[in-house]
């Protein structure tokens, strides 16, 4: 008799459910946008997309902490808005013909830009506007600037292009600080004329940032970095506001003169605290109401954790460290030396001022008058940023594979759509 044959076992069904299925699931996603970041648009799309949300979120937040004040002073709620969009408005089209500004374009002006800064901070100094005790603004068809922060976008482009060219004889230390150091000081003692210190500070550790980035030798940092803090050493002891300011941060006692140079500092808070978890909406403010001074300004993220909570302040610093993300993407998938630096300045510039303002709203830095980039009330400050952010999305569309990637794209939506994760092969391209 033949022999009879077992059958055949079916092959195991696949799971459909359970933590293993969940992790299988999740490794292609999260390969998807590894892939991603690893691409050369990834830098473009982050800058883009984080700048993009930080100006809307600026223009909201000062339209809700200015609006009081500018009816109670302005006899219109919109005045100081109206202001800050008429200088979106300005600053969007210059980042876009940044964009488009070729990189050999940006060394030759290298410097004709900064010596037109050394000439605006002199002109300031001479028929400039005092406010708040510093003279560091002008006024021009109606308008208020502030020439100091075309200065910060000035050195960028400047120092980037003073490094690259003498990268080969940093050896040497004198061509590692010259002509960079003398005319930093130069740019820094004007500003320091106007006693904006808080201005001064953000153009030291911009510089200090651009020279790192260009791989000045670190023996450069231990003695000039000795010299910076003996400098701010004198320049807090020799003024009475700033060692006020100073003492208040780090006396032990933060309700320490609540009607004179703590008032802000604690109102900003207090701003803070009632704002809980979810906040008390949008345009509920109480503290915008003529208690914080500079609400929708140097404040202003007070204001957003007043109004959004802790969600609405998180949600600013995500966008903050998804700029970062995106500028640090650009200077590792570069191969150019310029653009590298000056992204490195862009970076420095942008997120270390951001976090000084945050610092001092929350309390742990003093309150040095610099406000939040992007986000704060100030016209020359938003244009200049989105000046020098439209320079660096420009060198982001011409890294390595970056032109090549935008080109398979082949209509706006696809390209722009470019960054997401893809179905097939994880995200190529």
């Amino acid at each position: 008799m033949p022999a009879r044959l077992s059958p055949v076992p079916a092959p195991p069904r696949p799971a459909t459910s359970g933590p293993g299925v969940a992790v299988a699931a999740a490794r292609p996603l999260a390969g998807a946008w590894a892939a991603r970041l690893r691409s050369p648009l990834a830098a473009y799309y982050l800058v883009l997309g984080a700048t993009i949300a930080l100006v809307v979120i600026g223009l909201i937040m000062v339209l809700s902490s200015s609006s009081v004040e500018s009816l109670q002073t302005l006899h219109s709620s919109y005045t100081i808005f109206a202001k800050q969009a008429m200088f979106a408005a300005i600053g969007l089209p210059l980042a876009v013909a940044a964009a488009f500004v070729p990189v050999r374009a940006w060394k030759v002006l290298a410097w004709p830009l900064v010596l037109a800064g050394a000439a605006a901070l002199l002109f300031v100094l001479v028929a400039g506007t005092n406010v708040n005790g510093n003279q560091n603004w002008v006024r021009v068809a109606g308008l208020s600037l502030q020439p100091s922060e075309a200065v910060k976008l000035a050195l960028v482009v400047w120092v980037a292009a003073v490094l690259e060219r003498k990268r080969a004889l940093f050896d040497r230390t004198v061509h590692a600080v010259v002509p960079v150091l003398p005319v930093t000081v130069v740019l820094l003692a004007l500003v320091l004329a106007g006693r904006d210190l808080g201005t001064a500070l953000v153009m030291l550790g911009l510089v200090a940032a651009l020279m790192f980035a260009g791989g000045v030798p670190l023996r450069v940092f231990a003695w000039g970095g000795a010299l910076a803090t003996v400098g701010v050493f004198l320049l807090v002891q020799t003024s009475a506001n700033r060692m006020q300011r100073f003492a208040h941060t780090y006396g032990g006692d933060s309700a320490a003169d609540p009607q004179g140079v703590g008032y802000q500092p604690l109102h900003g808070l207090w701003a803070l605290a009632s704002g809980g978890w979810w906040g008390l909406g949008l345009g509920e403010s109480r503290q915008k109401w003529r208690w914080l001074p500079e609400a929708h300004n140097d404040f202003i993220f007070a204001i957003i954790g007043e109004e959004l909570g802790l969600v609405g302040t998180l949600a600013v610093l995500a966008l903050f460290a998804i700029l970062a993300v995106g500028l640090f993407r650009l200077v590792v998938a570069s191969d150019d030396m310029f653009v590298k630096i000056a992204t490195g300045g862009v970076l420095a510039w942008i997120l270390g001022q951001a976090l000084v303002n945050i610092g001092a709203v929350v309390g742990l830095l003093p309150v040095i008058g610099v406000p939040l980039p992007l986000v704060s009330s100030g016209g020359s400050a938003l244009v200049t940023t989105l000046i020098g952010l439209g320079m660096v999305l420009g060198c982001a569309r011409r890294v390595p594979g970056a032109a090549e990637a935008l080109a398979s794209r082949p209509s706006v939506v696809r390209r722009a759509l470019a960054v997401l994760p893809g179905r097939r092969n994880g995200g190529s391209g």
